[in-house]
């Protein structure tokens, strides 16, 4: 018998790894959102759109500082311990690959009787 992957009783843990994996995605696209400030600064020619790029890249360095923070604070990253952080990442790999393993759908979808039909 296969277990449904789906039933939120197998989800135990899930919260805590889906946190983590959404602050690194957030944490990347703080990067590239200032990479991109930082280009627009250079190819704009009006100084007040200058000051307004400066000023969102700014606050958006003031950001990545604070999730930096709040990861390095959860354990979620070890900048400054290569084995912590290569251990971290293979465990984060073996579990992408548990949950690709996963049989998430049934091999049966018949779903007949399991929903009121009309009567034909």
């Amino acid at each position: 018998m296969n277990q449904d992957y789906l039933d939120p009783k197998y989800a135990e843990g899930m919260p805590k790894m889906a946190d983590n994996t959404f602050a690194l995605e957030f944490l990347l696209r703080i990067k590239t959102g200032i990479r991109y400030y930082a280009v627009s600064l250079t190819e704009t020619a009006s100084p007040e759109l200058r000051k307004a790029f400066y000023r969102q890249m700014e606050q958006a360095i003031d950001l990545h500082g604070e999730v930096t923070e709040l990861m390095l604070k959860k354990g979620w990253i070890y900048p400054r311990d290569i084995g912590k952080q290569i251990e971290l990442d293979i465990k984060s790999a073996d579990m992408a690959i548990a949950i690709g393993n996963m049989e998430l759908f049934p091999a049966d979808t018949d779903r007949l009787g399991t929903f009121a039909t009309p009567d034909k």
